[in-house]
């Protein structure tokens, strides 16, 4: 495996009993990118990111994550992958018994870190980097709106300072503002510290604001993985449906126009 790529998937087969979910998948995702992965409900999306995060194990191929062969990989060097692997699961997957700090601090504990000042200052670090502050590290989960929901499940995904960061559906749930602040948000991070990103999505902002790469799946094969302007030209038929029906090109044609007005 390149050293230049962080995820290296080759000819991923999957199958649950009969029923085929991925047929002959391949790519090379580069360190530093932003991919974002579109598909139909039932696609096999989540299921291929619970592959990279070593939650489910393909039928057949070779997956490879941050240079680890994942299916081959022993306990030790799963958990060394895991600590160099940041994860934001759909609904942020907070532990409702605890508070914001807690959440966040998990990581850190289950590494059996328990230097307390240190604790507190990797915590409020990330607190800060996710625009959340010490009052918001007492709340609990049920305290809080979708979009902190969201920041709190971010901070913990960065707590161990990952090279790879993985998402499900990271702004689903959240209305437009908060929707547009999180993006902001993340791309700033990317900026500030180069993680690279493997993202599910339907988000048409995401896919023009934020991502270096575009991935589709449909019909079990992944049928395009580029540049967006370059899946644009795809004719496949679901990319048809999916970047050019009237709200795609809206979204498209508004933001083209504010930025030619720029």
């Amino acid at each position: 495996m390149s050293q230049q790529h962080a995820i290296e998937l080759k000819h991923i087969w999957t199958y649950f009993g009969e029923q085929l979910v991925h047929q002959d998948i391949s790519l090379c995702l580069e360190k530093g990118e932003i991919l974002g992965l579109v598909g139909a409900s039932g696609s096999g999306k989540t299921t291929l990111l619970r592959e990279i995060i070593g939650l489910e194990t393909p039928s057949q191929g070779s997956l490879k994550v941050l240079s680890e062969q994942v299916q081959k990989a022993c306990t030790m060097e799963c958990r060394k992958r895991r600590n160099h692997t940041g994860v934001l699961f759909q609904n942020g997957a907070l532990f409702s018994a605890l508070n914001v700090f807690e959440n966040i601090a998990f990581p850190l504990r289950e590494l059996g870190i328990n230097n307390e000042p240190l604790v507190k200052q990797l915590v409020c670090m990330k607190l800060g980097m996710v625009g959340l502050n010490s009052y918001d590290a007492m709340r609990k989960p049920s305290e809080l709106s979708g979009g902190m929901v969201k920041r709190v499940a971010l901070a913990r995904a960065l707590i161990l300072e990952p090279e790879l960061l993985l998402l499900d559906e990271p702004t689903s749930g959240l209305d437009p503002i908060a929707s547009d602040d999180f993006v902001v948000l993340l791309q700033k991070l990317h900026q500030e510290l180069n993680f690279t990103v493997f993202m599910v999505t339907h988000d048409l902002h995401i896919l023009k604001d934020l991502c270096s790469k575009v991935g589709v799946l449909a019909e079990h094969q992944l049928v395009a993985f580029d540049t967006l302007d370059k899946v644009l030209n795809n004719k496949h038929p679901f990319i048809e449906q999916f970047f050019h029906n009237h709200r795609a090109q809206r979204i498209f044609n508004l933001q083209e126009t504010a930025h030619g007005e720029g």
